[in-house]
């Protein structure tokens, strides 16, 4: 008995077995009703009914036991009295149309759900470790941080990490939707789930388990999919008044005329189902576009903000520079140091810095074979300024200082002339310097440059022609760097603002102050100075390779951190807004013409069922267009990368290259 129950349960919370087998009755009876079998036709259409009828019923008593008036509580009351007046016809196909409809709807919603279980079934389930006794393989949900890793030729990355040896071409389609390989080497970044497809590497785990970037990107895909947009919680809210309206305005109709029949048809043809599925069918298209794309966007909510926005806030150093600085420039300004004493004095300081020049300049000593003091003591942060430490080198102490001319200031030092010379002109050059002290005296410099992203310029042209009216860069560096940045990337516009030297306090303002003067305002960002500011704009974005706070604290996260894949997002954003509107216009329009037809005598229930459930698969198919949509700019910038990237693959990864 039991197993025959759950049969039954199981069949009727099946769509597709419920709209199959209703369809296959009345195909039954059409065929009874052409050989003149009037018995078995109405016998036919009343167990079609029926099993149509049943999960119809069902959901509408659980909506109704939460408080909610649903759809199917129209369709429910209109099915059972069209039995009651004995029109068979009419409640068989009524109720085949609603289910066949449920059930299209459904599977378009799977269909653009599908890329979330996609990517969870390319989760790497083992890991290859190295251990004191060779490589170990284990589960991959058993790997800690600063584990080293092996990936060899063909196998998934298990794990975030850096590489600390080997090389290869890695498919980071998974990440960043970009199906061009990426050649990595000592020093990068690779994520979980990508795939090697030629070389070796060696990697220590940064991030494990669920704290990986592909472990996220499944979570916020599906938290996503079932947030809702403004219009979403509209028509929520439209839908608890309106079906009751609908049943209130049937039983007047039936009062004033007396026709039952009419009253019913009223009651089935005024029910809004396309309007209902209107938003959310369009809504998890266009998520799913864009995730597919690289762009990951927390919600409807966002993805609506992002769509007006039309001023864009950037950050400077890793979002449209690379993030990877170098030192290009040792300047001595002391006979009594030698430049890679001055590199040795500051990277022994900055070894007590997490800021990522800091780490760039330790690393540089080292790549120098230079001997770093032991750590230093009595470390400041001077914010926005600089760093001020001891550092014990040679049997003696220093107070060194590394920082901007503002460390200077707020020291009281002099910098010679000719040192400032040269640090403006490596700064109209992009550099951004510090300047260097010991003991009270400035004793040189060091330049840092980090390259601007080679999509940078094109991406900034692309979404300007898209209807972004300004951007506005907000940097921590020196005016003079600022500007150089600003003009390789086209931020110079009439209404473009180039801000420097600024502290994250400041940010939050600039940020603030725009969108109080009604420009609706997104924030682009990677390091934790920009969280504050992040969550100041009405639309937060924050690069993938940036830190844990900005990437929880945004809206959307660029998970390739490369701006073609902004450019995709609000594009589909925008085509995602008219596409609601689109199905919105369409669902209305067809209640009203059938609402006017039923009036007017025209159109009778089963035949205005079918034309409702067109109107259903018309919403649908046009919904369905976005998970296509492609940006024609987004495209050429994410190809002119793919081509820069192809042409580092050939360089660097030929066949048979160090393969173990």
């Amino acid at each position: 008995m039991i197993t025959l129950r759950t049969q039954v349960v199981s069949f009727f919370t099946s769509r597709a077995r419920v709209a199959g087998t209703s369809g296959v009755l009345l195909l039954a009876a059409g065929a009874m009703h052409l050989a003149g079998a009037g018995a078995a036709r109405d016998a036919l259409l009343v167990i079609a009914s029926v099993v149509a009828g049943i999960p119809i019923a069902f959901s509408a008593w659980r909506a109704l036991k939460a408080r909610a008036f649903s759809i199917d509580f129209l369709v429910t009351i209109a099915v059972i009295g069209a039995l009651l007046i004995g029109e068979y016809v009419e409640s068989g196909v009524v109720a085949f149309l609603f289910v066949f409809g449920s059930y299209l709807e459904a599977r378009t919603l799977d269909r653009t759900r599908r890329s979330v279980r996609d990517l969870v079934d390319l989760a790497p389930q083992e890991a290859e470790v190295m251990s004191a006794d060779g490589p170990v393989t284990m589960p991959a949900d058993e790997v800690e941080v600063g584990d080293r890793v092996l990936v060899r030729v063909g196998g998934r990355v298990p794990v975030d990490g850096t590489v600390v040896h080997g090389s290869g071409a890695v498919d980071e389609s998974t990440v960043t939707g970009e199906p061009m390989a990426v050649v990595k080497g000592t020093e990068e970044q690779v994520w979980s789930g990508t795939l090697l497809e030629s070389g070796y590497l060696e990697i220590r785990a940064d991030r494990v388990g669920e704290d990986t970037t592909f472990a996220q990107i499944v979570e916020l895909i599906e938290e996503a999919q079932d947030s809702k947009a403004k219009a979403q919680r509209f028509l929520d809210r439209f839908a608890s008044w309106y079906t009751p309206a609908i049943v209130v305005a049937a039983v007047l109709a039936l009062l004033i005329t007396g026709d039952v029949r009419f009253a019913l048809t009223f009651l089935v043809i005024a029910c809004p189902g396309a309007l209902v599925i209107s938003i959310p069918v369009s809504l998890v298209a266009g998520l799913g576009n864009a995730a597919r794309h690289g762009a990951l966007v927390k919600g409807g909510d966002a993805f609506e903000r992002l769509a007006r926005v039309d001023t864009v806030v950037v950050d400077k150093t890793g979002t449209l520079t690379q993030g990877r600085p170098e030192v290009t420039d040792v300047v001595s300004a002391d006979a009594a140091y030698l430049e890679a004493d001055v590199l040795r004095l500051v990277a022994s300081l900055e070894q007590a810095s997490e800021h990522p020049l800091g780490r760039t300049l330790v690393g540089a000593a080292r790549d120098r074979d230079l001997e770093l003091a032991p750590s230093p003591s009595g470390v400041e942060v001077l914010t926005g300024a600089g760093i001020r430490g001891v550092v014990s080198l040679d049997g003696r102490d220093h107070v060194v200082g590394v920082g901007s001319g503002r460390l200077l200031e707020e020291s009281g030092y002099m910098a010679p002339p000719e040192l400032v010379s040269r640090a403006t002109m490596l700064e109209r050059g992009g550099s951004t310097v510090s300047y260097v002290t010991v003991d009270g005296v400035v004793v040189g410099l060091v330049g840092i440059t980090d390259q601007v992203r080679p999509e940078a310029r094109a991406s900034v042209e692309a979404l300007r022609r898209a209807g972004i009216r300004r951007f506005v860069m907000l940097t921590g560096d020196n005016p003079h760097t600022a500007q150089a940045v600003a003009e390789q990337v086209g931020i110079t516009g009439p209404e473009d603002i180039v801000a420097a030297q600024l502290l994250p306090a400041d940010k939050v303002t600039r940020v603030a102050e725009l969108t109080e003067a009604g420009h609706k305002v997104a924030m682009i960002g990677d390091g934790v100075n920009d969280a504050p500011a992040i969550a100041t704009a009405d639309v937060g974005i924050a690069m993938g390779g940036g830190t844990d706070v900005s990437l929880q604290t945004a809206d959307i996260v660029l998970v390739g951190s490369r701006f073609d894949q902004l450019i995709q997002a609000r594009s589909v954003a925008r085509a995602t807004l008219r596409n609601m509107a689109q199905n919105t216009v369409v669902s209305l329009g067809t209640v009203a013409f059938l609402l006017a037809g039923v009036v007017g005598g025209i159109v009778h229930m089963a035949g205005g069922m079918l034309i409702h459930e067109i109107s259903v698969l018309v919403v649908i198919l046009n919904a369905m267009r976005l998970i296509r949509f492609r940006d024609k700019a987004a495209a050429e910038v994410a190809a002119a990368s793919d081509r820069r990237r192809q042409s580092a693959v050939v360089t660097a990864v030929r066949p048979g290259s160090t393969v173990r």
